[in-house]
């Protein structure tokens, strides 16, 4: 049950966003998680600042996953989220912030799991 939602300063076109959420599919193994229930969302041409800079290309991901996040699979998430992104969107790492929230408790289809 991940969902994976980014923020980004860049516009993003139809193509760009398919191109990431499959990239992010592929990725979400990493967590032991698998694309068949992966949500994503996108906010484009978002104003982000960083140490009191604005960013001309940023991003802020956050990930949410059901159960706890694994210190190991968040670290190797993180550098796949850093290069999809940088690739996509030439957005350097240095200004990408992933956060990882776990939860037990996740609701779908009238029920939860």
């Amino acid at each position: 049950m991940p969902f994976i939602d980014s923020k980004v300063t860049v516009a993003l076109t139809p193509d760009k966003q398919e191109s990431i959420k499959s990239k992010l599919g592929q990725a979400i193994s990493t967590m032991g998680k698998s694309e068949n229930y992966l949500m994503v969302g996108f906010e484009d041409e978002y104003e982000l600042y960083m140490g009191g800079q604005k960013l001309e290309k940023g991003a802020f991901v956050s990930v949410r996953v059901l159960g706890q996040v694994n210190a190991d699979a968040s670290d190797r998430m993180t550098a796949e989220i850093c290069k999809i992104y940088q690739e996509e969107l030439d957005i350097p790492g240095q200004n990408v912030y992933v956060a990882y929230f776990g939860t037990p408790d996740w609701g779908w289809n009238g029920s939860n799991f």
